[in-house]
């Protein structure tokens, strides 16, 4: 079973295209929200694919149909698929589906009411379209790297969380649902140029806001959000790691009257940019008195804005991760839950990953009424 029959998007009809990144993370996302997300396959692993059956999380609640993309076969089969969907998800170097024979213009004749969301690095146009990249050369691109690290450090790689998902593969999502939105209201699809570069640059702007207002400056270090010894991360005396965000002074207050601060004059002057160096030098010492689980019952849920650092494992075992049901261990893989949460469509238990080309038959009458087809069950590889 693919979609978890549960959710707002019961009846939607998606056709996502195989690839690697944000894309197929969007493709999850709306098979979590109950859509019927048809992942389109190749033959057989490409050179470049990454095969690792039942841990594909971003695979999660699809279903799967193998497809020679090189054929005439092939290619009529996708097409036939598209004139019964409301969105097409593709992650392609620009200009790779028309030669495909799979592009915009093609597709839009086939399904005037098609929203064709494409997901790429660098965009659609402009000099760096066709050049190769990743997360992190598309965040570096679009400032949202500058102020990650520590003063005086080369910036830190983060995870591609804030390139291919925050800034790829939920504006991807954005897009395709006002998309979606727009053609059942206008009886018109359209295309989608969703950017890693765009969606990143989207994000600062509250950054840029506060950089405007003379709160945030171009030398790092110097700002409310990445210099300050009550902003940072510390070692703790067992080696795991807490983090402090206490930035508003009542929040600053208490913390200082937890951890045995209260009343020192050295942090009179806590907003002082000159002092962050060794007041976080004194942070250190102090952090590193007490082992993570003594700093957690020293402070987790009070206003000091406290939270241990936990890897995966750990968040998954944590009594408010627990309490929310935010992960799960779904057929021996630990993964989380589906996200948002609805009062009046309850979104059910992720569906499964599938097998490369194991709803071939159901898809092909299902949706398009036309049982098998040749392209379907001719071996070959994509690419």
């Amino acid at each position: 079973m693919a979609s978890n029959g549960s959710g707002p998007l019961q009846g939607l009809r998606i056709l996502e295209i195989a690839g690697l990144g944000p894309a197929p993370i969007a493709g999850m996302t709306l098979a979590d929200l109950g859509a019927d997300v048809v992942l389109v396959d190749r033959m057989a692993p490409g050179a470049e694919d990454l095969d690792i059956g039942k841990h594909a999380i971003q695979n999660r609640g699809k279903r799967s149909i193998a497809v020679d993309l090189k054929t005439k076969e092939g290619v009529d089969t996708v097409l036939e698929l598209v004139a019964h969907c409301d969105a097409l998800i593709e992650g392609m170097r620009p200009g790779v589906m028309e030669r495909l024979g799979l592009g915009p213009d093609v597709c839009l004749a086939r399904n005037p009411k098609l929203v064709y969301g494409r997901m790429t690095g660098w965009g659609q146009d402009g000099p760096l379209a066709h050049a190769a990249g990743h997360d992190l050369n598309y965040v570096a691109l679009s400032g949202a790297l500058w102020w990650s690290g520590q003063p005086g450090e080369a910036p830190m790689p983060p995870p591609s969380l804030v390139g291919d998902i925050g800034g790829g593969a939920m504006y991807l999502l954005v897009g395709l649902l006002a998309g979606i939105m727009n053609a059942r209201a206008t009886g018109k699809g359209q295309v989608i140029d969703a950017a890693i570069v765009d969606g990143s640059a989207h994000m600062m702007n509250l950054l840029l806001g506060l950089k405007s207002a003379g709160q945030f400056v171009n030398e790092r270090g110097h700002s409310l959000l990445d210099g300050p010894h009550w902003y940072r991360t510390y070692r703790c005396a067992d080696g795991n790691f807490v983090s402090i965000a206490s930035a508003e002074p009542r929040f600053n207050k208490l913390l200082m009257e937890k951890i045995g601060l209260a009343g020192d004059p050295a942090y009179a002057g806590a907003y002082d940019v000159r002092q962050w160096p060794q007041l976080h030098e004194r942070f250190v010492e102090v952090f590193a008195t007490k082992t993570r689980d003594e700093w957690c019952a020293l402070l987790e849920g009070t206003d000091a804005c406290f939270a241990p650092v936990l890897n995966p494992d750990e968040a998954a075992a944590h009594p408010h991760m627990v309490a929310r049901g935010v992960y799960s261990m779904i057929d021996g893989v630990l993964q989380a839950n589906p996200a948002p949460r609805f009062s009046g469509t309850p979104l059910g238990r992720p569906g499964a990953v599938p097998a490369r080309g194991q709803d071939t038959e159901s898809v092909l009458s299902g949706w398009c009424n036309a049982g098998s087809n040749a392209a379907a069950s001719k071996p070959a590889t994509v690419s």
